[in-house]
């Protein structure tokens, strides 16, 4: 059961989950009805109230956890059986989450935090993702355009995956970190796998790149201008595990075990050799490309002096209007 109304129509859903998140434009396929109960067994066993658990997600590198716990049984040695559903985007995980048909989901934090100031969801943070990493998310230009350093991007075209998004309000922390109107940019929706070709073909004069599409930029010539992981938005989190606080009170064992098996895989996911042969596998990113990206920092436990950033962030640069106690949205681990 949702605590969003079910006469909340699909439209109004992905309008209050706001938006995609990191690589919300990247294609997947859900194989779910967006408003329709949690699909498989909603049985528990002697460890969990509910064994099978539907997760949302994209295939993107950020995900190489979760799909580790998965293929190496840490899921089933807590009693849980984990399938993990692609979403079209971000907007359509989190929604389908809110309706009910995702027991958990990623999603980059705006959107999360969207959803709750709006009232219209109560939210609960279940698990950490990552943060931001040097030289991961990265606002990039041609070589064939004069910017070359952040004050040269003031009134610029850049490219970011959509309203509403991590990309947006990245894109206008740096700016204003820098001394730069963002006010006088104009945003630019555009996929993240377009990017490249964007900026190679003049489309926009600048983007915020995130990887693989920023390793794949770099090889077409283009050229970073800001990496947005710096001053103030050094080690900032992007994403994270969420689930509706309904869903978090029915089913306490559930996620506790969800959270013990994602902080061994995320334990493990600090070895490199452990997740970048998963990568070509659930991101469809080649074997050589895989071997030199920059990964994001892992993280699994979240931390609530941390998060607050981001709705800070987001109630300075115009996302939401009210305070929102992040501690309050966080699920504390069990001991």
């Amino acid at each position: 059961m949702s605590p969003v109304p079910r006469a909340l129509d699909r439209r109004s859903l992905l309008k209050l989950a706001g938006g995609a998140v990191t690589a919300g434009a990247l294609l997947g396929t859900s194989g779910c009805g967006l408003l329709g109960g949690s699909q498989g067994d909603s049985g528990g066993n002697d460890l969990v109230e509910k064994q099978n658990l539907r997760v949302g997600a994209l295939p993107i590198n950020d995900l190489a956890p979760l799909h580790l716990a998965v293929k190496n049984g840490y899921f089933q040695e807590v009693g849980l059986t984990v399938e993990i559903a692609n979403a079209t985007d971000g907007a359509a995980a989190l929604a389908s989450t809110i309706g009910g048909d995702y027991d958990i989901t990623y999603s980059s934090y705006v959107p999360f935090f969207a959803a709750q100031a709006s009232g219209a969801a109560q939210l609960r943070i279940v698990a950490d993702c990552a943060s931001a990493a040097q030289n991961t998310t990265v606002i990039m230009t041609s070589p064939k355009t004069d910017v070359r350093q952040p004050q040269d991007l003031a009134g610029r075209k850049i490219a970011i995956s959509g309203p509403n998004t991590i990309t947006e309000l990245l894109v206008k922390a740096t700016l204003d970190a820098h001394g730069v109107d963002w006010r006088g940019v104009e945003l630019t929706p555009v996929p993240f796998m377009n990017m490249p070709a964007a900026l190679d073909q003049g489309r926009v004069e600048a983007a915020i790149v995130t990887e693989p599409f920023l390793t794949m930029a770099a090889k077409n010539g283009a050229i970073p201008v800001v990496d947005t992981a710096t001053g103030p938005l050094e080690d900032l989190p992007l994403t994270g595990y969420g689930a509706t606080k309904q869903f978090v009170d029915e089913h306490p064992r559930t996620i506790a075990a969800f959270q013990k098996a994602m902080d061994r895989a995320v334990t493990e996911a600090q070895d490199r050799s452990k997740i970048e042969p998963l990568l070509p596998e659930f991101a469809k990113i080649d074997p050589e490309t895989a071997s030199i990206i920059t990964l994001l920092k892992f993280n699994s436990r979240a931390d609530a002096t941390r998060l607050q950033r981001v709705p800070r962030l987001m109630k300075q640069f115009g996302f939401i209007n009210t305070d929102i106690n992040v501690e309050e949205m966080i699920v504390t681990p069990k001991a």
